[in-house]
Order: C-alpha cells, then sequence, then structure tokens
C-alpha cells in the first residue's frame, strides 16, 4: 500500500482534495499542540485557505509534551487526511482533504534551538494552541534560556522573550495568539500569566511593555467535535482512498471559530473569506454562552444518566427512546429557553446540536464526558437551572435529575492511591475528577448512602463543590433527593421512564 508523501500527492496519484503542488510554505504560524483537534480544525482551515489563495502559510507545529506526533508528521512529510462525516439537515455529508500546510513538525523538548528559530523569525505572525483547559494555568517556574520551560504560558514567555531580543522589540515584530483552549478569556488569561512570568523572572521592563502594546492575545471560542484517527476502519479507509495514513483524522463537518479581535486582524487571518464559518466579533460573550448552555450543557446534563442506564456512546443516547426523550425534554424546555439569543437563533442552533449528536460516524465515549463533571456541572448547567428557577420560583424536573444523576455516578469505592471506582450492571468504571471532589462525594456516601436526603442536603450545600450553597434554590434539594431515592429504588432507566413518562 503507498504511503502519502508530497510527490505521491503533487503527481495525482490520489483522488483526493488537496492544495495543488503542495510546497513546504514559509511558517508564519506556530502552533504548540499537535492533538487531532488541532490539526483537524486550525490547521484544515489554514489549508483550505491556502487553497483559495487567500493565505500562503506555512504551520510549524510543536508538541506540547515530550511525548506526541511531531516524527509520525516528519516522517509523512507534515501531510495527513481529514475525513468530515455527519448530518447536516437531515442528510449524510461527507468530505476528505489532505492537509499540507505543515511546514515542520517539532519536540521543544528535545530541539528547544529549532523552536526557538521559528519564534524569532520575522514572517512569523501567528501564534495558535491548545493545551486543553488546564494549559493555561500560572505555576511558578524559573526561567530557563536554551531550555524548553515546562507550563503552556511559560514556553509563550521565554518566546516571546527571545523574540523581543531578536528583532529589537519593534511594533511590527509583535504577535497574534490565538489560544483555542476551552476556558473563558482564555486570550486574556494567557496574556496575564505570561506578563506574571516576566515579572517574577525579572525580565527588563521594555519586554512587558512590547507584550503590552504590540502583541495581541484573542479570547477565542472553539466548536468541533474531533475524535481523532479512525482505528476500526483504517484498513477499509486505506483500500478506498488508495493509500496508508496512521496520522488520518476523523471529525464532523460542523465547525465555529469565533474570534474577539479587530476587524484589522481579521484581514490578515481571512479564513472566513474561504466559505468557513468563522466569526470575528467586538463581544465573544453571547457566542460562548449559546454554546456552553446548549452543546455543552446538553452534554454535561444527559450523558451521566445515559452511562448508568447501560449506555456507551453519545449517538447510543440518541437512539435510545427513553433516553433521547430526556434530552429533548431538558434541551428545549429547560435549557434553551434561558439563552439570551433570539428565539430563532437559539432554536435553530439547538436542533443543529441534536443532529450532530446523532452522527452514526462519531463515536462520543459517554465516560469520557464524565471527567471533572462536578465543575463542568456548576459552569454548563446551574446557570440554566437558576434562570428557570427564578422565571418559575422553583427548579426545573430535568435539569434536577441530572444533579441526581451525577450524585449516583460519583457512589464509589475510594482506593489508597486516591483512584475512585463506581459501578453500573455493565461492571465497574472510573470516577475521574479532582481528589478534593472525590474525597467529598465518597464521604457523604459513605456517610448518607441509606439516606437520600440527608446525602443531598451535605453535598448541595457545600459551597466549594458548586461555588454556592444550592439548598437556597427552591425545590432543588427536594426534587434531586426524590429523584435520587428513585434511581436507588428502580435504577437509572426506571427512574428517567417514569419522569419522560
Amino acid at each position: 500500500m503507498p504511503h502519502l508523501t508530497r510527490e505521491t500527492l503533487a503527481a495525482g496519484a490520489f483522488d483526493v482534495a488537496h492544495t495543488a503542488g503542495a510546497p513546504r510554505l514559509p511558517v508564519t504560524v506556530l502552533q504548540i499542540g499537535d492533538g487531532n483537534f488541532l490539526r483537524g480544525f486550525v490547521d484544515w482551515m489554514v489549508d483550505v485557505a491556502n487553497g483559495a489563495g487567500l493565505m500562503n502559510a506555512g504551520v510549524a507545529v510543536a508538541q506540547p509534551l515530550d511525548q506526541g506526533v511531531a516524527g509520525l508528521l516528519t516522517a509523512q512529510d507534515g501531510l495527513y487526511t481529514v475525513l468530515l462525516r455527519g448530518i447536516e439537515q437531515g442528510r449524510e455529508v461527507e468530505s476528505r482533504r489532505v492537509v499540507s500546510c505543515v511546514s515542520d513538525a517539532l519536540n521543544p523538548y528535545a530541539d528547544w534551538d529549532r523552536m526557538l528559530a521559528h519564534a524569532t523569525a520575522p514572517a512569523l505572525r501567528f501564534l495558535v494552541s491548545n493545551t486543553t483547559e488546564a494549559g493555561i494555568a500560572d505555576l511558578e517556574e524559573p526561567y530557563t534560556p536554551g531550555v524548553c520551560q515546562h507550563s503552556f504560558p511559560a514556553k509563550v514567555a521565554a518566546l516571546l522573550h527571545a523574540r523581543f531580543t531578536a528583532l529589537g522589540g519593534t511594533p511590527e515584530s509583535g504577535l497574534v495568539l490565538l489560544p483555542c483552549e476551552l476556558i473563558e478569556a482564555n486570550g486574556a488569561n494567557l496574556k496575564r500569566i505570561v506578563l506574571a512570568h516576566a515579572k517574577r523572572w525579572g525580565l527588563e521592563s521594555g519586554f512587558a511593555a512590547w507584550v503590552e502594546a504590540h502583541n495581541h492575545f484573542l479570547n477565542t471560542l472553539v466548536d468541533r467535535i474531533v475524535p481523532g484517527y479512525p482505528r476500526d476502519e483504517a484498513a477499509d479507509l486505506a483500500a478506498k482512498w488508495g493509500y496508508e495514513d496512521p496520522l488520518a483524522v476523523a471529525g464532523e463537518p460542523f465547525h465555529v471559530w469565533v474570534i474577539e479581535g479587530p476587524a484589522a486582524l481579521a484581514e490578515e487571518f481571512p479564513l472566513h473569506k474561504a466559505g468557513l464559518n468563522v466569526v470575528w466579533t467586538e463581544d465573544l460573550k453571547p457566542y460562548r454562552t449559546r454554546k456552553v448552555r446548549i452543546l455543552n450543557g446538553a452534554h454535561t446534563a444527559s450523558a451521566l444518566a445515559a452511562f448508568l442506564a447501560g449506555l456507551d456512546t453519545v449517538k447510543g443516547m440518541m437512539d435510545d427512546a427513553t433516553l433521547s426523550a430526556y434530552l429533548t425534554m431538558v434541551m428545549f424546555g429547560e435549557i434553551v429557553p434561558f439563552v439570551p439569543l433570539p428565539e430563532a437563533e437559539r432554536q435553530d442552533y439547538a436542533r443543529t446540536i441534536m443532529e450532530r449528536f446523532g452522527n452514526p460516524y462519531i463515536r462520543h465515549e459517554l465516560i469520557a464526558i464524565s471527567l471533572n463533571s462536578v465543575s463542568k456541572w456548576q459552569v454548563r448547567v446551574l446557570p440554566s437551572l437558576k434562570d428557570h428557577a427564578a422565571a418559575h420560583g422553583e427548579a426545573p424536573d430535568g435539569l434536577s435529575f441530572s444533579l441526581a444523576a451525577l450524585l449516583r455516578f460519583y457512589k464509589g469505592t475510594p482506593a489508597a492511591d486516591g483512584a475512585c471506582t463506581g459501578s453500573r450492571g455493565a461492571g465497574p468504571y472510573p470516577i475521574r475528577d479532582d481528589a478534593a471532589v472525590l474525597t467529598a462525594l465518597s464521604g457523604a456516601w459513605a456517610a448518607h448512602g441509606d439516606d437520600p436526603a440527608a446525602l443531598v442536603a451535605a453535598l448541595l450545600s457545600d459551597a466549594a463543590l458548586w461555588g454556592e450553597d444550592l439548598t437556597r434554590i427552591p425545590a432543588l434539594a427536594q426534587r434531586t433527593a426524590a429523584h435520587l431515592a428513585a434511581i436507588e429504588a428502580r435504577g437509572v432507566r426506571g427512574a428517567l421512564e417514569a419522569l419522560v413518562g
């Protein structure tokens, strides 16, 4: 089976969309992150814009950790396939593209000098990242010139300082930073931590002034489900395509990248002109609220109940009559009405989300969604629940059930190493969250496991878990306790069948 190379691609050996010629382009984008999402989202977009003649941008991909795919990318000439499949307006759609904009791939822990060479090149203009939500964290560490820093913000501070020193701190040498980590105000937070490192490291005051005045740390919001390598289909896809690609990335067609920044910068990064759903705006907040409450909120409100009911994937949940009825109930009755957007817009977005959840080509594991569910529920579900309670005088039934399912999911057995394991009909499962959260939940179950009302009262009043005392929300504790008692007596499926009728 032939391998994917620039030579075979340029020769037209494979029938696949790509940028003609696929030359290695000058690096104008430095990317910290080599995972499925960035390769199937940002790099795919840059490649589409290059192919449309709107950009001529090469990307240097740097691993955020010592382990990564830089070596595989290098061996494959920086090429890989993006396969997009899903449902749009009730119809199945599919497209495939070989991305060729990656001009270099490196491990900065082993080759920091090459990383610095990219960072100090005058042609560089953009820095893109996705180091997970935990990546933008203010972790104190010493400045180690010549050696890769540990945390992501420290890497950025060191790279910017090298650029400042090499290029003289000129206005035109500033960069546009586009962090894709899913935290609120990701650009502003990255800037704050970079400046904190500069101060702790005792860097010259002119550097901080240059960072402030000539570098643009933009807040962004990204949305595309990218499960990654289609392992179960790899052999069949290779036979169909005519080449093997161990770096292939599968994702959904839907995508949106909202960037809070000035129009002048949009002209420098004109992805939106290539037919891509990239929105430049002066206010990101409405878009974030829409995504967090409708997409993420619906995920978090339903995933744990579906998992405890014996299901494993989001698609499986959508195919299950009881669980899909529950999701429809909370989505359109308890979440969507309280998203502060025009009615048509929020309804259309919600319907799109339901189509995406039912994508037959996406295997989105419910247990993966369960990671850190307490903090997710607080951010994604609680605001909708509180808005409903304010409008109707009491907490909604469906979202109260989601809280009961969460508490039941965290009913686990702690181990000496801090891990915690729960159990459902299909067997044990890992409960993954912060140590303090696991301790609080397992302790409450140990003390009040035979009394749902006492358990709920103890946990909902713990402001350290939720950021506030949830027992103050009218009817929430009572409804949650009743649902939890029903779950314990009849199982999640039986309790849900009674709820949705």
